[in-house]
C-alpha cells in the first residue's frame, strides 16, 4: 500500500501549501482539458474520473457542466486541504501539468500510484519547460524538466503502454496510458 510520505514529502508538501495560497491562478488550468477528458470518457467508456493534482478543482468543475449521465468525479491534490486525502480507483485518471512538479525521489512511486488507481487509462500532460513560479525557496515549480523522448521513455519504463495525443500545446508531452 502506497503512503502520501511515499508520494510527497512533508516539507514540499508545505511550499506547495504556500504557493497555493497565494492569488496568482496557480493550479486553475486543469478546465481546458475538459472536452479532451470528456472525448477519452467517451472512448474508455469510463463512469469515474479522478483528478490526479487537481489544484483548484476547474477541470472537476467544467466536466460537471457538460452532463456526462452517471460520472464520479473524485480529486486528489496532496496540498490542497480537503482533496489531500488518498484517493480511490477511477477508470479515467487524468494527471494534467502535475509529474513534473513532482520530487524527482518520488516520480516512481507516483507513477506507480497511478497505475494501481487506473483501472481503464490514464491521461497525462507534462511540461516540457521551465514554470513562471518558483517555490518559496527560489528552485522553479517545475522540478523535472525533461523532453518529449525522456517522458515517453520514463513512462514506458515504469510498464505502461503510450498512445500520444496530436492536440497538444507547444513544450508538452501528452499521451493516453494503459498498463
Amino acid at each position: 500500500m502506497i503512503t502520501p510520505l511515499e508520494l510527497i514529502s512533508p516539507s514540499y508538501r508545505s511550499a506547495l501549501l504556500v504557493l497555493h495560497a497565494q492569488p496568482h491562478g496557480w493550479g486553475t488550468k486543469g478546465y481546458k482539458w475538459a472536452t479532451t477528458v470528456a472525448d477519452l470518457i467517451r472512448k474508455h467508456k469510463a463512469s469515474s474520473v479522478l483528478d490526479y493534482g487537481c489544484g483548484m478543482g476547474t477541470l472537476a468543475r467544467n466536466l460537471r457542466t457538460m452532463g456526462i449521465r452517471g460520472l464520479r468525479i473524485d480529486e486528489y491534490d496532496p496540498a490542497i486541504p480537503g482533496k489531500d486525502h488518498l484517493p480511490s480507483f477511477a477508470d479515467l485518471v487524468v494527471c494534467t501539468d502535475v509529474l513534473e512538479h513532482i520530487e524527482p525521489d518520488r516520480l516512481d512511486v507516483v507513477l506507480e500510484h497511478l497505475k494501481v488507481l487506473a483501472r481503464k487509462a490514464i491521461f497525462v500532460v507534462v511540461s516540457t519547460q521551465a514554470a513562471n513560479v518558483s517555490l518559496p525557496d527560489g528552485r522553479n515549480a517545475h522540478l523535472t524538466i525533461e523532453s518529449d523522448e525522456w517522458w515517453d521513455a520514463r513512462l514506458r519504463a515504469s510498464g505502461f503502454t503510450l498512445q500520444p495525443m496530436a492536440a497538444k500545446q507547444p513544450m508538452e508531452f501528452a499521451a493516453v496510458l494503459t498498463s
